[in-house]
């Protein structure tokens, strides 16, 4: 049974018994209101522009709003405070000539900072110029037990209220995320502009012609990317089920089934580190389109990312850490190669084998990771070297085939594949490829991959005898793309970790 932890907890719970022993229900079942915050400020608004231009008195506004107490202003026999919803925040105004001795007693005695509560009146503009609403009456809607981390406000030279305090220990925002969304409104905005970013994802992709679909999470076999899955048990079919790490498998068997554009937009899981850039469960959007390659995808991921900026920055121009970035098309076209000349120094082509690579990366000061092929060793340039340097939306093309299964091969270089990654901020966004749709390649890849790297490499990737199964059906030539939502959402919000944007990210557990 909870206890109170502390004097300010004490006291409050001292103040929940009083009330209800004055027959005062402190979490009542029904709720009036007639408008939001900003819907009562905007009705009085209206009514002194309409009377302003009348040159009358405006009209009676009359309102029942409800809020959080988030400034609480006891003076004797007129009591001010401010309330906020989802919405906004109003200045109310309790006078016991309105609302009688009692009730203004227990306003100011009674009430805290934070408690929920209801309130009915007229609006009105105080002599300072703040829209408030002159309280008729007032109930408690919840008594909240345990007060929040205090916000501190002072007015501005402008009028405006600037707050500082409050929550500043970024572990602790994290795991009481619910605390930080009620005193932080910066960090309410991040959340609207993350549900902004999807649904203009969603927008822009269903005016394109694709099909919003749903595929497993659970699933029997994992793939469509090097990562290492999260596994687990179904009990009844005594089957062992992976979560997925990708929609890429389950979407491109739907284009065997004659759909000619598909997307997901939903999480993924892989059980790899955490870091600012990485969380184990994320967001991806995943698109497939029948009779493209990946040509064709640089032309519709430029035209959706400047369509998803535009609509929520209000801008295809963002400032991200410092830097101006502009996501106004066409982008920069660079060979994985001619990036890692310009940023390392290195024609790794001219190095066609792992041990000649990792010599020359050894003799610039480089750390080839032990027995990495070379293809990995040719990322691991591209991700220390190259994607630091690429701050505008860029997109690196032509990977090496032992690191890209799934892509189709470059007809005049067998040892690279038609696929890209797109950098922006020094960060990977999003993968593409030209989809292999050769059901006899693609078993040979992943056979190639299976000797390439061990059963327990996270490069590897099972051999999907489903997935075979649908391509010898007939797959249509295809492009796919996967971006990670939760990393374009840092970008257009200006936060420079991936727990900001997610409204409840992985943590330790305490006692580690």
């Amino acid at each position: 049974m909870w206890q109170p932890a502390n004097e300010l907890e004490q006291k409050r719970w001292e103040k929940l018994q009083r009330l209800r022993e004055k027959g005062i229900d402190p979490y009542p079942r029904r709720v009036e209101r007639t408008h939001t915050i900003r819907e009562a400020v905007a009705a009085y608004e209206a009514a002194e522009a309409a009377a302003s231009a009348g040159e009358n008195e405006p009209e009676t506004v009359s309102v029942t709003v409800c809020g959080r107490i988030v400034s609480h202003r006891p003076q004797g026999k007129s009591s001010w405070a401010h309330i906020e919803d989802g919405t906004g925040r109003v200045q109310i105004w309790v006078k016991q000539d309105n609302v009688g001795p009692e009730n203004q007693k227990l306003f100011n005695d009674d009430l805290d900072l934070f408690d929920f509560i209801q309130a009915k009146g007229t609006m009105m503009r105080t002599r300072r110029g703040e829209v408030t609403v002159l309280v008729e009456s007032f109930r408690l809607l919840a008594k909240a037990l345990s007060p929040l981390p205090v916000v501190k406000e002072r007015r501005r030279e402008d009028g405006t209220i600037e707050r500082y305090g409050g929550f500043t220990d970024p572990e602790e925002r994290y795991r009481q995320r619910y605390a930080d969304l009620a005193v932080n409104p910066d960090v309410r905005e991040v959340f609207v502009k993350r549900a902004r970013t999807v649904n203009a994802i969603r927008r822009f992709l269903d005016n394109e012609g694709f099909l919003e679909v749903e595929t497993p999470i659970l699933q029997p076999l994992y793939g469509g990317a090097a990562a290492r899955p999260f596994v687990t048990y179904h009990n009844q079919l005594k089957q062992q089920l992976y979560l997925r790490i990708s929609f890429e498998l389950y979407l491109k068997r739907l284009l065997v089934g004659m759909y000619d554009a598909v997307y997901e937009i939903g999480r993924d899981f892989r059980n790899e580190g955490v870091s600012r850039k990485h969380n184990p469960e994320f967001t991806q959007v995943e698109f497939y389109k029948a009779y493209i390659d990946y040509r064709d995808l640089m032309d519709i991921v430029e035209r959706m990312l400047a369509f998803v900026a535009e609509e929520v920055t209000g801008s295809t121009t963002i400032t991200y850490q410092g830097h101006t970035i502009d996501f106004t098309p066409p982008w920069e076209r660079i060979t994985l190669r001619d990036a890692i000349i310009r940023y390392a120094g290195i024609d790794y082509t001219q190095y066609p084998d792992a041990e000649s690579l990792a010599a020359v990366m050894r003799e610039k000061g480089k750390h080839p990771g032990p027995d990495s092929t070379w293809g990995k060793l040719v990322d691991s340039l591209l991700g220390s070297e190259v994607e630091p340097n690429l701050i505008q939306p860029t997109f690196v093309l032509d990977y090496p085939a032992d690191i890209s299964p799934l892509a189709k091969k470059k007809p005049d270089d067998p040892t690279h594949v038609e696929r890209f990654e797109l950098f922006i901020a020094g960060m990977e966004v999003g993968n593409a490829f030209t989809e292999i749709n050769d059901p006899l390649d693609q078993e040979e890849r992943f056979l190639e991959m299976g000797r390439l790297y061990g059963e327990d490499s996270e490069e590897g990737h099972p051999v999907d005898e489903d997935y075979l199964r649908a391509m010898r059906y007939g797959m249509p030539p295809n492009g796919g793309y996967g971006m990670g939502v939760d990393r374009l959402v840092m970008l257009l919000t200006d936060r420079p970790n991936i727990r900001e944007v997610l409204l409840y990210p992985h943590l330790r557990s305490r006692e580690d």
